[in-house]
């Protein structure tokens, strides 16, 4: 499976009602109860891929290694498989940058995971876009920031990550069509 970062894994840092990723480690909040959750989809099977755009980087308001190292707490304090990133603002036109599938196809390759049976969870809708172009499911966690949602409509909508780990875990085992539904 796989989710996005800020927001999904850690809090994004809200600016004037708008999400951004944090600018240093002293910034990052890893959401609570993130591992006992992550441990659950882990136990049932799920490969867990982070899958993240920081374009800040392509912009000169953040560096590469302000991101690597909050990359590397994340790595270190929960139970990923992979985490993943695209470095490109949108004007690149990129093939990783979500909402375009990349990041979670190269992933989905590598690590031999069926995006039939693999669930995005993001709290943007290029989140939520990203997971039905590869072909998996998608599970937006909040609003959306209030964001256009464009195309993307979400299988599931939660206010948590506690919530979303339930509703896969629930879909799994029940291994019945995934419906779109609002949790």
């Amino acid at each position: 499976m796989f989710l996005d970062r800020d927001g999904v894994l850690n809090r994004a840092v809200i600016r004037d009602g708008r999400p951004y990723s944090p600018a240093s480690v002293d910034e990052l909040v890893i959401v609570e109860d993130a591992v006992l959750y992550l441990a659950a989809l882990k136990s049932a099977g799920f490969a867990l891929i982070c899958v993240t755009n920081q374009p800040d980087v392509a912009r000169g308001l953040q560096t590469r290694q302000s991101v690597e190292a909050i990359n590397a707490v994340l790595r270190a304090r929960l139970p990923l498989d992979d985490l993943r990133v695209c470095w490109h603002d949108s004007a690149d036109a990129c093939v990783c940058r979500k909402p375009q599938p990349g990041m979670l196809l190269a992933a989905a390759l590598e690590h031999r995971i069926d995006l039939t049976r693999s669930v995005m969870v993001g709290d943007r809708w290029t989140d939520v876009e990203a997971g039905h172009r590869a072909g998996c499911r998608a599970v937006l966690l909040g609003t959306g920031y209030g964001e256009p949602p464009g195309e993307a409509q979400a299988d599931a909508v939660v206010t948590s990550l506690g919530e979303a780990s339930a509703w896969i875990l629930r879909q799994a085992r029940e291994e019945t069509p995934w419906e779109r539904s609002t949790v």
